[in-house]
């Protein structure tokens, strides 16, 4: 399956792959509370690992001088989504990760809609302008400064 999909993501325009990104992140998240349901330690650990990678990923593609606001509030984005994975990971808490799922999918979508307004496949997650919101996890529960700042101590 790995190998159909870095196929269908040859030549796919960078929205398109961090789209492909996003969903990767909500699948291991999905992964990351089923383990928990089945008390699998390991799984869990893997699943969040994996989905910690993504956004460390995600994060260094951001250019905040050419994606200004944008890119600053994916980058707070991406910052609290790292926290939540932590704490859901540190308190085997399925919970946390269905917060992950529903405030990645939020995103995911407003890139949806930045590709299909734009039909433009040469536009740059690290230097978007606009489409996505200051606010992109909007209905959806975000950390404070101070907890995403306090997930730095924490180990999945």
């Amino acid at each position: 399956m790995d190998a159909y999909r870095a196929h269908s993501l040859e030549g796919a325009s960078g929205v398109e792959l961090t789209i492909a990104l996003y969903d990767g992140i909500i699948r291991f998240m999905h992964n990351a509370a089923e383990a928990v349901g089945r008390k699998d330690v390991e799984a869990r650990r893997a699943a969040v690992k994996r989905a910690m990678d993504i956004v460390v990923r995600l994060q260094a593609t951001l250019d905040k001088e050419v994606g200004g606001n944008a890119a600053e509030s994916l980058s707070d984005f991406y910052v609290a989504m790292f926290a939540l994975m932590l704490q859901g990971s540190q308190q085997n808490s399925r919970t946390k990760f269905e917060q992950v799922i529903a405030n990645v999918r939020n995103v995911r979508d407003a890139w949806k809609q930045v590709f299909a307004d734009s039909h433009d496949s040469q536009i740059n997650p690290g230097q978007l302008t606009g489409g996505i919101s200051s606010s992109p996890a909007t209905g959806a529960t975000w950390m404070s400064r101070t907890e995403t700042h306090a997930a730095g101590n924490w180990t999945a």
